[in-house]
């Protein structure tokens, strides 16, 4: 090579580094010879500022090339360009292009290509490479424990950790992280205070290692030890904004929403920039616990910060809205994103299905083809969801037989369960039966609860019985199994059998999810629990709710529907019982909070993460007549909009 050639590579490799990657080019083009290093050095430039398909192209106009040969590190990029892209049929190739060059057993291309295997999903493959390696270093035993972790193997990662340390090799801080996420995903507690205990005995500085500690505080949060993972986290000198947004995500999920809103609050006072995973992230938890005003402040900062432009901000922004039941307020921010992606549309098609709007839900399917945005499976998933709650048996037909021919989706068991779901509704028993005794995929619990759920609606007791039995053989210990196939028996008058179910899940020490509603006023929460006493105001609460049943009783004829309650206690036992639902109370506290102010204008919005009863949503059907207020509830199902006596739902939920 020339000394000016020289020059010009030297110049490449630097204006690299400095990320000017047009700019080196340029440079590239203008070279009149090229090494290895060069082709390679460009490579990596491409692949440092996240174009990875540009430095797989290079690579193919290298190997048309008869003077360069790429090395190993011409190899060992670009499988890091194929597992940045999620491409392993590219990776494949790369490799049988290893194996006849011998490059294969080069150590750097051999931790490559199990990193590569593991990022595009290839677990197995990965692990074949990992095998036949004749050299193990530390990079090659942590790029086989990350592989499982990320791909929720963590058993197989914690097993793998075991024996990198019988053979001697000291584990490092990306070890550490990649079996701490192991844990984290198998909720192994007991396995993660152990990392713990050997970081703290070893010396290892968590206040100084801020990854560790973030994988530490992930762990603690995911597994609901709050107070381990708030410890951990002011022990940190750097704190970083994952470890922040995993603390409040955390107590969110925990249901400590106001320790939530503090961190965030600290977060946002702190001069860590707020990016685009924090805003995702927080607008989630504001969309989960439907706190509208909070979400609205929050839309209001994202507009002007650079992150809100990311599309993915963007999307939760949108599900914060559906899922508050502001549907016009998604559709202006779904309307002016500059870019979307098939998550956004995805999104809206699950927010109108929830909703109940079926039809408008296959409007922005259709409308989503035609601009050649091509579904996924989570996409289906949404458009059969919103057409089995809209009754749209044609529509959902034709869809899952869309689906049953894209040959670049694979229809799965909660496809087929969406399909269950509405046959059964439908009253179409026998035909969901045949579908899930024929369907390609092996049936979960959870579509045998569609089913059972469905029988329980139609008040099939010889069905139900025989897909209650099938439950109970594969899933013994869920609380929800038993309720359902006591209520079938009730329902149908065999008082014995409902009442033997019962009295196994109190010897098995199963517990029912207890029902929890909540209503925003005046920017606070108000959490209630059926039965909730802890009000300050349950007194006017339930002097309220007695008003309004006199009411409803001479004006609408209600009557409870004491079936929705236990049978074996007296009549004004039971009802008493169905008067203290959280979501009665949660109503009641609206109105009493209504009756000190002006009259109240909007929605009445009510959130709770259990399916609302019968009793309630008969209730509050007469209580929108009699009022002449809206409500709108979300339960663990969809929307229901109560007005002048009628449900959106159409009774059927």
């Amino acid at each position: 090579m020339r000394i000016a050639d020289f020059n010009n590579a030297n110049y490449l490799e630097a204006t690299i580094k400095d990320c000017r990657v047009e700019m080196a080019c340029k440079v590239f083009d203008r070279m009149l010879e090229r090494n290895v290093v060069s082709w390679t050095s460009l490579m990596c430039g491409y692949l440092n500022s996240g174009n990875a398909n540009t430095s797989l192209s290079l690579l193919c106009q290298m190997g048309g090339s008869s003077i360069v040969k790429p090395n190993e590190f011409t190899f060992s990029t670009n499988f890091k360009a194929c597992g940045f892209i999620r491409v392993p049929e590219n990776g494949m190739q790369i490799h049988g292009w290893c194996c006849k060059t011998g490059f294969e057993w080069f150590p750097v291309v051999g931790n490559s290509m199990i990193d590569m295997y593991s990022k595009c999903g290839r677990i197995d493959a990965a692990s074949k490479v990992f095998d036949k390696v004749p050299e193990r270093s530390l990079i090659t035993w942590n790029a086989m424990i990350a592989g499982y972790a990320v791909g929720h193997n963590g058993d197989k990662s914690l097993d793998l950790f075991k024996k990198m340390q019988i053979q001697g090799k000291l584990p490092d801080e990306f070890t550490f992280t990649s079996t701490l996420k192991a844990c984290a995903g198998l909720g192994d507690i007991n396995s993660g205070r152990q990392i713990h205990g050997y970081l703290i005995s070893t010396g290892f500085l968590l206040s100084q290692q801020t990854i560790v500690s973030g994988s530490l505080i992930d762990l603690y949060a995911k597994c609901g030890y709050l107070q381990d993972a708030q410890k951990i986290f002011d022990q940190v000198e750097r704190k970083s904004v994952i470890s922040w947004t995993t603390l409040v995500v955390g107590y969110a999920q925990g249901g400590n929403l106001s320790k939530a809103m503090e961190s965030y609050r600290s977060l946002r006072k702190s001069t860590i920039p707020v990016d685009g995973f924090v805003l995702s992230s927080v607008m989630a938890v504001f969309a989960d616990f439907a706190l509208l005003q909070q979400g609205k402040q929050m839309h209001a900062y994202i507009t002007k910060t650079p992150s809100g432009l990311d599309i993915s901000v963007g999307n939760s922004v949108m599900d914060m809205y559906l899922k508050c039941g502001v549907i016009e307020d998604a559709d202006k921010v779904f309307d002016e994103m500059p870019k979307r992606n098939v998550v956004s549309w995805t999104v809206m098609i699950t927010g109108y299905g929830k909703h109940g709007l079926g039809k408008e839900a296959i409007n922005i399917f259709e409308k989503m083809k035609s601009e050649n945005i091509s579904p996924d499976g989570v996409t289906y998933l949404a458009i059969l969801s919103s057409c089995s709650h809209s009754g749209l048996v044609d529509k959902s037909q034709e869809y899952f037989s869309r689906l049953q021919n894209d040959p670049t989706i694979k229809p799965n068991v909660e496809h087929y369960a969406c399909m269950v779901d509405l046959l059964g509704r439908s009253g179409h028993l026998k035909e969901a039966r045949n579908l899930i005794n024929n369907m390609p995929v092996k049936p979960n619990s959870g579509i045998w609860q569609t089913l059972l759920s469905a029988c329980k609606l139609h008040k099939d007791l010889e069905m139900g019985r025989e897909v209650g039995e099938i439950l109970l053989k594969m899933d013994d210990l869920t609380t929800v199994n038993y309720v359902m196939m006591s209520s079938i028996y009730a329902n149908a008058g065999f008082w014995k059998e409902s009442e033997l179910i019962r009295k196994s899940v109190k010897v098995k020490g199963l517990k029912k999810v207890g029902g929890q509603s909540w209503v925003e006023i005046d920017k606070t929460i108000h959490f209630f629990y059926n039965g909730d006493e802890r009000h300050p105001l349950t007194s006017r609460i339930h002097e309220k709710l007695k008003e309004i049943e006199k009411r409803l009783k001479e004006e609408v004829q209600y009557a409870h529907e004491v079936r929705f309650s236990l049978h074996d206690v007296e009549e004004e036992s039971r009802e008493e019982s169905l008067r203290v639902h959280s979501e009665k109370l949660a109503i009641g506290l609206v109105l009493v909070h209504n009756d000190g102010i002006k009259e109240h204008r909007g929605c009445i919005r009510i959130f709770k993460n259990l399916r609302v009863c019968g009793d309630c949503h008969e209730f509050i059907k007469g209580l929108s007549k009699i009022s002449s207020k809206v409500f709108l509830v979300r339960d663990a199902n969809r929307f229901h909009k109560f007005e002048n006596g009628e449900c959106s739902c159409g009774d059927y939920w």
